[in-house]
Protein backbone atom coordinates (compact mmCIF):
# COMPACT_ATOMS: atom_id res chain seq x y z
CA UNK A 1 0.00 0.00 0.00
CA UNK A 2 1.00 3.20 -0.49
CA UNK A 3 1.69 6.29 2.20
CA UNK A 4 0.15 8.81 0.26
CA UNK A 5 -4.19 7.64 0.43
CA UNK A 6 -4.54 9.33 -2.93
CA UNK A 7 -2.82 6.92 -4.82
CA UNK A 8 -4.38 4.78 -3.03
CA UNK A 9 -7.82 5.71 -4.15
CA UNK A 10 -6.58 5.80 -7.66
CA UNK A 11 -5.19 2.65 -7.58
CA UNK A 12 -8.92 1.40 -6.11
CA UNK A 13 -10.77 3.33 -8.88
CA UNK A 14 -8.63 2.00 -11.81
CA UNK A 15 -8.87 -2.02 -10.43
CA UNK A 16 -12.67 -1.74 -10.19
CA UNK A 17 -12.58 0.11 -13.77
CA UNK A 18 -10.35 -2.38 -15.70
CA UNK A 19 -12.12 -5.61 -14.17
CA UNK A 20 -13.49 -6.29 -17.19
CA UNK A 21 -12.17 -5.45 -21.14
CA UNK A 22 -15.21 -6.26 -22.63
CA UNK A 23 -14.47 -9.08 -24.69
CA UNK A 24 -13.54 -11.35 -21.61
CA UNK A 25 -16.55 -12.81 -19.89
CA UNK A 26 -16.71 -11.33 -15.99
CA UNK A 27 -15.54 -13.36 -13.64
CA UNK A 28 -18.64 -12.70 -11.51
CA UNK A 29 -20.41 -13.87 -14.21
CA UNK A 30 -18.80 -16.83 -14.90
CA UNK A 31 -17.03 -17.85 -11.63
CA UNK A 32 -16.93 -21.31 -13.21
CA UNK A 33 -15.49 -21.15 -16.20
CA UNK A 34 -11.83 -21.98 -16.51
CA UNK A 35 -8.50 -18.91 -17.37
CA UNK A 36 -7.13 -19.41 -20.27
CA UNK A 37 -3.15 -18.52 -20.11
CA UNK A 38 -2.14 -16.93 -23.45
CA UNK A 39 1.87 -17.29 -21.99
CA UNK A 40 1.02 -20.73 -21.64
CA UNK A 41 0.26 -21.40 -24.74
CA UNK A 42 3.69 -19.77 -26.04
CA UNK A 43 5.17 -21.90 -23.35
CA UNK A 44 3.35 -24.92 -25.20
CA UNK A 45 4.89 -23.64 -29.15
CA UNK A 46 7.98 -23.18 -28.01
CA UNK A 47 8.43 -27.03 -26.46
CA UNK A 48 6.49 -28.24 -29.61
CA UNK A 49 8.83 -26.65 -31.78
CA UNK A 50 11.94 -28.80 -29.58
CA UNK A 51 9.83 -31.93 -30.19
CA UNK A 52 9.97 -31.38 -33.49
CA UNK A 53 13.50 -29.67 -34.41
CA UNK A 54 15.29 -32.28 -31.48
CA UNK A 55 19.02 -31.56 -31.01
CA UNK A 56 18.09 -28.43 -32.39
CA UNK A 57 16.13 -26.25 -30.28
CA UNK A 58 15.12 -27.20 -26.28
CA UNK A 59 16.21 -30.31 -24.90
CA UNK A 60 19.55 -31.15 -26.97
CA UNK A 61 19.04 -34.36 -28.95
CA UNK A 62 17.18 -37.26 -27.37
CA UNK A 63 19.08 -41.22 -27.32
CA UNK A 64 18.74 -43.20 -30.09
CA UNK A 65 16.07 -46.01 -30.02
CA UNK A 66 13.25 -43.78 -28.31
CA UNK A 67 14.78 -44.60 -24.60
CA UNK A 68 15.52 -41.22 -23.39
CA UNK A 69 13.40 -40.52 -20.33
CA UNK A 70 14.64 -36.97 -19.64
CA UNK A 71 13.37 -36.14 -23.09
CA UNK A 72 10.12 -38.32 -22.38
CA UNK A 73 9.12 -36.64 -19.06
CA UNK A 74 9.46 -33.12 -21.14
CA UNK A 75 6.83 -34.35 -23.92
CA UNK A 76 4.19 -35.71 -21.08
CA UNK A 77 4.46 -32.71 -19.41
CA UNK A 78 3.96 -30.68 -22.63
CA UNK A 79 1.11 -32.98 -23.79
CA UNK A 80 -0.55 -32.52 -19.94
CA UNK A 81 -0.28 -28.36 -20.72
CA UNK A 82 -1.64 -28.90 -24.24
CA UNK A 83 -4.45 -30.93 -22.42
CA UNK A 84 -5.44 -28.27 -19.91
CA UNK A 85 -5.11 -25.29 -21.99
CA UNK A 86 -7.42 -27.04 -24.63
CA UNK A 87 -10.19 -28.26 -21.99
CA UNK A 88 -10.47 -24.44 -20.98
CA UNK A 89 -10.93 -23.63 -24.08
CA UNK A 90 -13.22 -26.18 -24.95
CA UNK A 91 -14.99 -24.99 -21.93
CA UNK A 92 -15.36 -21.34 -22.80
CA UNK A 93 -16.22 -21.76 -26.54
CA UNK A 94 -19.03 -23.82 -24.79
CA UNK A 95 -20.32 -22.09 -22.07
CA UNK A 96 -20.01 -25.08 -20.36
CA UNK A 97 -21.38 -25.02 -16.41
CA UNK A 98 -23.01 -28.59 -15.56
CA UNK A 99 -21.06 -31.13 -15.14
CA UNK A 100 -22.10 -33.34 -17.55
CA UNK A 101 -21.14 -30.13 -20.31
CA UNK A 102 -17.94 -30.15 -19.26
CA UNK A 103 -17.05 -33.74 -19.13
CA UNK A 104 -17.75 -33.56 -22.72
CA UNK A 105 -15.75 -30.63 -22.99
CA UNK A 106 -12.83 -32.11 -21.91
CA UNK A 107 -13.57 -35.23 -23.90
CA UNK A 108 -13.53 -33.11 -27.24
CA UNK A 109 -10.18 -31.66 -26.00
CA UNK A 110 -8.61 -34.83 -25.48
CA UNK A 111 -9.78 -35.95 -28.72
CA UNK A 112 -8.01 -32.92 -30.25
CA UNK A 113 -4.98 -33.95 -28.70
CA UNK A 114 -4.65 -37.03 -29.43
CA UNK A 115 -5.32 -36.87 -32.90
CA UNK A 116 -2.12 -33.89 -32.90
CA UNK A 117 -0.18 -36.33 -30.91
CA UNK A 118 -1.21 -39.13 -34.07
CA UNK A 119 0.21 -36.83 -36.71
CA UNK A 120 3.26 -35.30 -35.49
CA UNK A 121 5.08 -37.48 -37.53
CA UNK A 122 3.43 -36.71 -40.43
CA UNK A 123 4.09 -32.95 -39.56
CA UNK A 124 7.53 -33.63 -38.94
CA UNK A 125 7.89 -35.51 -42.44
CA UNK A 126 6.31 -32.25 -43.81
CA UNK A 127 8.39 -29.99 -41.99
CA UNK A 128 11.92 -32.02 -43.45
CA UNK A 129 10.44 -31.17 -46.89
CA UNK A 130 9.80 -27.41 -45.88
CA UNK A 131 13.53 -27.47 -44.62
CA UNK A 132 15.26 -29.25 -47.78
CA UNK A 133 12.66 -26.14 -50.04
CA UNK A 134 14.78 -23.59 -47.75
CA UNK A 135 17.97 -25.19 -48.16
CA UNK A 136 17.88 -25.55 -52.02
CA UNK A 137 15.78 -21.97 -52.47
CA UNK A 138 18.99 -20.02 -50.74
CA UNK A 139 21.88 -19.89 -51.96
CA UNK A 140 22.96 -18.29 -48.96
CA UNK A 141 21.97 -21.55 -46.92
CA UNK A 142 24.91 -23.42 -45.89
CA UNK A 143 23.37 -26.40 -44.36
CA UNK A 144 19.97 -27.42 -42.74
CA UNK A 145 20.93 -26.95 -39.79
CA UNK A 146 21.36 -23.34 -40.32
CA UNK A 147 18.07 -23.25 -41.95
CA UNK A 148 16.34 -24.87 -38.56
CA UNK A 149 17.81 -22.31 -36.26
CA UNK A 150 18.09 -19.30 -37.92
CA UNK A 151 15.06 -19.10 -40.49
CA UNK A 152 11.84 -17.41 -39.35
CA UNK A 153 9.81 -18.53 -42.01
CA UNK A 154 10.35 -22.99 -40.81
CA UNK A 155 9.13 -21.81 -37.53
CA UNK A 156 6.62 -19.92 -38.84
CA UNK A 157 5.47 -22.88 -40.90
CA UNK A 158 6.28 -25.29 -38.38
CA UNK A 159 3.82 -23.99 -36.14
CA UNK A 160 1.30 -23.24 -38.48
CA UNK A 161 1.32 -27.03 -39.22
CA UNK A 162 0.84 -27.93 -35.47
CA UNK A 163 -2.04 -25.06 -35.18
CA UNK A 164 -3.80 -26.10 -38.50
CA UNK A 165 -3.87 -29.62 -37.10
CA UNK A 166 -5.37 -28.26 -33.76
CA UNK A 167 -7.94 -26.54 -35.48
CA UNK A 168 -8.79 -29.30 -37.94
CA UNK A 169 -9.91 -31.00 -35.27
CA UNK A 170 -12.60 -28.80 -34.19
CA UNK A 171 -10.33 -27.06 -31.03
CA UNK A 172 -10.88 -23.24 -30.52
CA UNK A 173 -8.83 -20.08 -29.96
CA UNK A 174 -5.84 -22.30 -29.36
CA UNK A 175 -4.70 -22.38 -32.69
CA UNK A 176 -5.30 -18.60 -33.08
CA UNK A 177 -3.13 -17.68 -30.45
CA UNK A 178 -0.78 -20.21 -31.51
CA UNK A 179 -0.51 -18.81 -34.62
CA UNK A 180 -0.56 -15.44 -33.95
CA UNK A 181 2.58 -15.67 -31.51
CA UNK A 182 4.17 -16.79 -34.43
CA UNK A 183 3.63 -13.91 -36.41
CA UNK A 184 4.86 -11.93 -33.23
CA UNK A 185 8.56 -13.74 -33.66
CA UNK A 186 8.58 -14.15 -37.10
CA UNK A 187 6.39 -11.24 -38.76
CA UNK A 188 5.10 -13.96 -40.83
CA UNK A 189 1.04 -14.20 -40.51
CA UNK A 190 -0.21 -17.28 -41.46
CA UNK A 191 -3.89 -18.06 -40.60
CA UNK A 192 -4.08 -21.62 -38.90
CA UNK A 193 -7.17 -22.47 -41.46
CA UNK A 194 -4.79 -22.07 -44.24
CA UNK A 195 -4.08 -25.66 -46.48
CA UNK A 196 -0.32 -25.50 -46.93
CA UNK A 197 1.48 -28.24 -48.59
CA UNK A 198 5.01 -29.67 -47.79
CA UNK A 199 8.56 -28.04 -48.85
CA UNK A 200 6.92 -24.74 -48.40
CA UNK A 201 9.27 -21.91 -48.42
CA UNK A 202 9.26 -18.58 -47.59
CA UNK A 203 12.34 -16.28 -48.13
CA UNK A 204 13.20 -13.41 -45.61
CA UNK A 205 9.39 -13.79 -44.47
CA UNK A 206 8.76 -10.45 -42.93
CA UNK A 207 5.41 -9.16 -43.93
CA UNK A 208 3.74 -11.97 -45.42
CA UNK A 209 0.37 -12.53 -45.13
CA UNK A 210 -1.30 -15.65 -45.74
CA UNK A 211 -5.71 -15.79 -45.27
CA UNK A 212 -7.58 -17.92 -43.67
CA UNK A 213 -9.32 -19.65 -46.76
CA UNK A 214 -5.57 -20.05 -48.87
CA UNK A 215 -4.87 -23.54 -50.04
CA UNK A 216 -1.04 -23.97 -51.31
CA UNK A 217 0.15 -26.50 -53.13
CA UNK A 218 3.73 -28.16 -52.46
CA UNK A 219 6.92 -26.68 -53.53
CA UNK A 220 6.03 -23.24 -53.03
CA UNK A 221 7.75 -20.46 -52.51
CA UNK A 222 6.90 -17.03 -50.99
CA UNK A 223 9.15 -13.90 -51.37
CA UNK A 224 8.97 -10.88 -48.35
CA UNK A 225 5.65 -8.67 -48.35
CA UNK A 226 3.57 -11.43 -49.73
CA UNK A 227 -0.05 -10.89 -49.34
CA UNK A 228 -2.76 -14.09 -50.44
CA UNK A 229 -5.77 -12.16 -49.18
CA UNK A 230 -9.62 -11.20 -49.35
CA UNK A 231 -10.57 -9.08 -52.31
CA UNK A 232 -13.70 -7.94 -50.00
CA UNK A 233 -16.11 -9.34 -47.16
CA UNK A 234 -19.54 -9.42 -48.02
CA UNK A 235 -22.01 -8.52 -45.60
CA UNK A 236 -25.19 -10.45 -44.21
CA UNK A 237 -29.00 -8.35 -44.40
CA UNK A 238 -27.70 -6.86 -40.83
CA UNK A 239 -24.75 -5.47 -42.17
CA UNK A 240 -22.45 -7.89 -40.64
CA UNK A 241 -19.01 -10.30 -42.55
CA UNK A 242 -20.17 -13.35 -43.89
CA UNK A 243 -17.75 -15.96 -42.53
CA UNK A 244 -17.20 -19.65 -43.50
CA UNK A 245 -17.02 -18.78 -47.05
CA UNK A 246 -13.94 -19.13 -49.43
CA UNK A 247 -12.26 -15.56 -49.33
CA UNK A 248 -8.59 -15.81 -50.45
CA UNK A 249 -6.79 -17.85 -53.18
CA UNK A 250 -5.76 -21.27 -53.96
CA UNK A 251 -1.87 -21.38 -55.25
CA UNK A 252 -0.91 -24.64 -56.95
CA UNK A 253 2.01 -26.60 -57.22
CA UNK A 254 5.87 -25.18 -57.90
CA UNK A 255 4.32 -21.47 -58.00
CA UNK A 256 7.31 -18.34 -57.59
CA UNK A 257 5.69 -15.17 -56.02
CA UNK A 258 8.02 -12.18 -55.65
CA UNK A 259 8.28 -9.61 -52.57
CA UNK A 260 5.46 -7.43 -52.31
CA UNK A 261 3.00 -9.26 -54.60
CA UNK A 262 -0.57 -9.05 -53.57
CA UNK A 263 -3.19 -11.49 -55.13
CA UNK A 264 -6.93 -11.35 -53.72
CA UNK A 265 -10.05 -13.01 -53.83
CA UNK A 266 -11.58 -16.95 -53.32
CA UNK A 267 -12.05 -17.53 -56.74
CA UNK A 268 -8.17 -16.60 -57.70
CA UNK A 269 -6.11 -19.57 -58.66
CA UNK A 270 -2.74 -19.62 -59.68
CA UNK A 271 -1.60 -22.36 -61.68
CA UNK A 272 0.79 -24.80 -61.20
CA UNK A 273 4.35 -23.33 -61.97
CA UNK A 274 3.83 -20.46 -62.81
CA UNK A 275 5.90 -17.08 -61.74
CA UNK A 276 4.37 -13.86 -60.38
CA UNK A 277 6.70 -11.00 -60.07
CA UNK A 278 7.19 -8.20 -57.11
CA UNK A 279 4.70 -5.71 -56.13
CA UNK A 280 2.06 -7.36 -58.63
CA UNK A 281 -1.45 -6.63 -57.94
CA UNK A 282 -3.75 -9.70 -58.82
CA UNK A 283 -7.00 -10.10 -58.06
CA UNK A 284 -8.08 -12.96 -60.96
CA UNK A 285 -6.81 -16.59 -62.26
CA UNK A 286 -3.99 -17.34 -64.16
CA UNK A 287 -2.67 -20.47 -66.43
CA UNK A 288 -0.29 -23.12 -65.36
CA UNK A 289 3.50 -21.46 -66.24
CA UNK A 290 2.17 -18.00 -66.40
CA UNK A 291 4.51 -15.00 -66.08
CA UNK A 292 2.93 -12.22 -64.41
CA UNK A 293 4.85 -8.80 -63.93
CA UNK A 294 3.90 -5.22 -62.93
CA UNK A 295 3.91 -3.17 -66.27
CA UNK A 296 2.94 0.69 -65.30
CA UNK A 297 0.89 -0.48 -62.40
CA UNK A 298 -1.11 -3.50 -64.59
CA UNK A 299 -0.60 -7.27 -64.79
CA UNK A 300 1.31 -8.23 -68.08
CA UNK A 301 1.07 -11.86 -68.43
CA UNK A 302 2.61 -14.22 -70.71
CA UNK A 303 2.11 -18.07 -70.19
CA UNK A 304 4.66 -20.97 -70.91
CA UNK A 305 4.54 -24.28 -69.78
CA UNK A 306 7.76 -24.64 -66.86
CA UNK A 307 8.83 -27.87 -65.87
CA UNK A 308 9.30 -28.65 -62.28
CA UNK A 309 13.12 -28.81 -62.50
CA UNK A 310 12.70 -25.02 -63.27
CA UNK A 311 10.65 -24.27 -60.06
Amino acid sequence: MSTDPRIDRAISTAFAALSNCGACPRHDDHADLPHISQRAVHDIVDEFIAVLFPGCHGHGRPAMGGRDYAHLGHFHTLVATLLDQAQRACVHADGAVEVAAVAAAHERATACVIDLIDHLDAIQADLREDIQAAYEGDPAARSTMEVVLAYPGIIAIAVHRLAHRLLTTGLPLIPRIMSEYAHSRTGIDIHPGAAIGPGFFIDHGTGVVIGETCRIGRRVKLYQGVTLGALSFPKDADGNPVKGIKRHPDVEDHVVIYAGATILGGDTVIGAGSVIGGNVWLTHSVEPGSRVYSHQGEPEITTTRRSKADS
